[in-house]
């Protein structure tokens, strides 16, 4: 069964690769997240089918290249490994990305490449593609970025923070983690990189969530009600069956007895429910029975 994160990647895989700078500008998402990104090597694992099958078109949009190395059948599932190790082919990509081949690499993000909206959307959904992943939001909200540049995560963040997100960031087995916990802003974000699907799940569970939790404190709040209203009605019956025991309940006022009899034929009754059966109002009520039980206290008690 497909994850949450797999079915958002799958979504964000039906984004049709139209103009040329978004398509190369989510390439280079892909490459700043993925397992390694060198002058001489460039490897990208996946699990996900729908970015494997996405990949081989996107390196050929973008650049017009092949992969060195790639799975014979992406459909085959498990771990799908995409390489280039040609210097020909590395060389026009870290060209375009504005990197100097002659030196030693320290990845940062060439927001040149990102000039436009479009641009910055499809990077996102590159780096999503290659090292995102989501929480199913019946579970949790998080979603996450990992990358092993440095660099590139606090640029991330940065970027993130122009787009209106306040990001957090942490460090984790030798990764950078840029990461989302509010569910508004999980949902603009996919949104934004083209998965307005999942992002209207992610909404439509926290408006669930607000019923269940509205359901489950109004169904607390009737049993705590119910509770009350036995323990009130079991306290007047043994008020009203010790004043039957000593001086008995002809001895007692009219509108008292007969308050007396309705709460002993009646105990299931809450005070609302027995004043309307005597036809009275609540409050009388509530006096009458206080009053009965006044009266069923021990001498010493009541003074």
């Amino acid at each position: 069964m497909l994850s949450f994160a797999g079915g958002v990647k799958a979504e964000l895989c039906q984004e049709r690769l139209r103009k040329s700078c978004c398509t190369r500008a989510e390439l280079y998402g892909v490459l700043l997240f993925c397992n390694l990104f060198t002058p001489t090597h460039i490897r990208i694992t996946t699990q996900c089918v729908p970015f494997a099958q996405r990949l081989p078109r996107l390196l050929r949009k973008a650049f017009s290249l092949s992969f060195d190395v790639q799975p014979e059948d992406v459909n085959a599932g498990g771990k799908l490994k995409f390489e280039l190790t040609d210097p020909t082919k590395i060389a026009v990509i870290m060209d375009a990305y504005g990197y100097a081949r002659e030196n030693s690499l320290s990845h940062h993000i060439n927001l040149a490449v990102l000039e436009e909206d479009c641009c910055r959307a499809a990077f996102l959904r590159g780096a999503f593609l290659a090292g995102g992943s989501v929480t199913d939001p019946e579970k949790r909200y998080h979603l996450e970025l990992v990358t092993n540049h440095l660099y590139v995560q606090r640029e991330l963040m940065a970027l993130l923070q122009e787009l209106g997100f306040a990001p957090k960031g942490i460090t984790r087995s030798a990764n950078f983690v840029t990461y989302l916990k509010r569910s508004e802003a999980i949902a603009d974000l996919l949104t934004t990189i083209g998965a307005p699907l999942a992002a209207m799940e992610i909404m439509n569970a926290k408006v669930e969530k607000h019923l269940r939790n509205g359901v489950n404190r109004w169904s607390n709040c009737d049993v705590a009600n119910v509770d009350k209203a036995v323990d009130a009605a079991q306290s007047q019956i043994e008020a009203i069956r010790r004043i039957q025991e000593t001086v008995g309940l002809d001895a007692l006022p009219d509108k008292l007895r007969e308050t007396a009899l309705f709460r002993l034929e009646n105990p299931e009754l809450s005070l609302s429910q027995l004043a309307q059966l005597a036809q009275v109002s609540k409050s009388c009520m509530n006096h009458r029975l206080r009053k009965l039980m006044e009266m069923a206290r021990p001498e010493e008690e009541a003074t």
